[in-house]
C-alpha cells in the first residue's frame, strides 16, 4: 500500500493562514481530482472536515479511474467522484453545478500536451467556458489554474503578472501557451461580467501525489534513480527551474481561491537550481550516478531557460511565507515515487 499522510497530503501545511469557515455546506467541483494539484486539494478539504468538523460536499471530477492513493476517499460520503473525460462535450454538459470550482485539469506534462494538442486547447477554452456557467451563484468562486509557460519567450527573469510572453502560435508548445492565455481572457471576461473569478499561474510545482511515469524532469529524474539506479542528461542542464513543494502551492492556491482580490497572481517557490544541479542533488539523495552526454542535446523542444516567477503581488497581498526547502521536498518526493516503483 502507499503510504499516505494527511500532513504531507493536503492536511494542516495546505491550509496555513486560510479562512475554512466559509467552506461551510458548500459544494466544491474540482476538475483534474487525480493530479497532484488536486490530490493535495481533496486531503486539505478531508482534514477540515476532520479537525474542525466543516461540512462540505465535493464533486471530483477524474479522467482515467481512482489511482490508488486517492482510494481512501471511496467510503467518504461527502466526495463523489465521477469519471469522465472532459473533452467530451456530453460528460462536461451534464456536470453539477456548485458554489466553488477549481479547474486544475490539464496536461502539466510537456510531453503529454504536446502529444495531445486538441485535447490541451479544449480542456483551457471550451472546457473553462461551460465551468464558469455551473458556479452556483455571483457569489461563487471559481479558479482556473494557468501555467508560467505564458511567459514563453520573454527574458530577463522573474516575471511578473503584467508581463506577457512573445512566443507565437507556431511555437512546439503553442497549444499549451496560447490555451492557457485563452482560459484566462475568459475567466477576465467573467469576472467583468460580476464572477469572482482568478487564475493562478502555477510554475513548477513537486512533491508527493504524482503517478508512475510521470515524465516531467524532476519526477523523471527520480524515476530514473530508482529504476535505471542512473541519472542520464540529454544535454548539459544548463536551464534554470524554481520549485515549489505542493503544499506551499497549494496554501497559496486556497488564500487566492477564497481571498485574493487580483484577476491573476503568480504561484511559485524560491528554489531556483539548474537542470544539472537538480541531477547531481537527486542522485547525491538517492545514492546513483549522474551521467553527462559527450555530445550536447537538443533537450526538450521549446523548453524555456529560465523559468522565475516574481510573487510580490501574493506577498503584499497575504504576506510573507516560509518555503519548505528544496532538499526536504526532494526527500519527501523521492520517498512517494519510492513507494510508487518499489512495492
Amino acid at each position: 500500500m502507499l503510504r499516505v499522510d494527511l500532513l504531507e497530503l493536503g492536511g494542516e501545511n495546505c491550509l496555513f493562514n486560510v479562512s475554512v469557515n466559509q467552506l461551510e455546506n458548500k459544494t466544491i467541483l474540482i476538475t483534474g481530482a487525480s493530479g497532484i494539484i488536486g490530490t493535495h486539494f481533496l486531503f486539505a478539504l478531508k482534514y477540515i472536515q476532520k479537525i474542525f468538523g466543516i461540512r462540505v460536499k465535493v464533486v471530483a471530477i477524474v479522467n482515467k479511474g481512482i489511482p490508488e492513493h486517492l482510494a481512501v476517499f471511496l467510503n467518504d460520503s461527502s466526495i463523489n467522484f465521477l469519471v469522465g473525460d472532459l473533452a467530451n462535450e456530453l460528460f462536461v454538459n451534464k456536470l453539477p453545478n456548485a458554489d466553488l470550482i477549481i479547474h486544475a485539469a490539464t496536461y502539466g506534462q510537456p510531453g503529454m500536451f504536446m502529444e495531445h494538442p486538441e485535447v490541451t486547447i479544449k480542456l483551457n477554452t471550451y472546457v473553462t467556458l461551460i465551468l464558469l456557467e455551473k458556479v452556483l451563484t455571483r457569489d461563487g468562486k471559481f479558479l482556473f489554474i494557468s501555467s508560467s509557460e505564458v511567459y514563453n519567450g520573454l527574458l530577463n527573469p522573474p516575471f511578473t503578472e503584467d508581463q506577457i510572453g512573445t512566443s507565437t502560435p507556431v511555437h512546439p508548445r503553442a497549444c499549451y501557451i496560447e490555451s492557457k492565455r485563452c482560459g484566462e481572457a475568459i475567466v477576465n471576461v467573467y469576472r467583468n461580467k460580476g464572477y469572482n473569478a482568478k487564475s493562478a499561474r502555477l510554475s513548477l510545482a513537486y512533491g508527493p501525489g504524482t503517478r508512475s511515469g510521470d515524465k516531467r524532469v524532476l519526477n523523471n529524474f527520480i524515476e530514473k534513480a530508482l529504476i535505471e539506479k542512473e541519472i542520464k542528461l540529454l544535454d548539459k542542464g544548463d536551464a534554470k527551474r524554481t520549485y515549489c513543494y505542493i503544499s506551499d502551492a497549494v496554501n497559496m492556491i486556497w488564500q487566492i481561491l477564497l481571498e485574493g482580490k487580483e484577476c491573476v497572481y503568480n504561484v511559485a517557490g524560491f528554489s531556483s537550481i539548474t537542470i544539472a544541479e537538480l541531477a547531481l542533488h537527486i542522485g547525491e539523495i538517492s545514492g546513483v550516478k549522474v551521467i553527462f552526454p559527450d555530445n550536447v542535446g537538443n533537450g526538450i523542444l521549446g523548453a524555456p531557460e529560465d523559468v522565475r516567477l516574481d510573487i510580490s503581488r501574493y506577498i503584499t497581498e497575504f504576506g510573507k511565507r516560509e518555503f519548505v526547502d528544496l532538499e526536504i521536498g526532494l526527500r519527501n518526493t523521492i520517498e512517494w515515487q519510492r513507494s510508487l516503483y518499489l512495492q
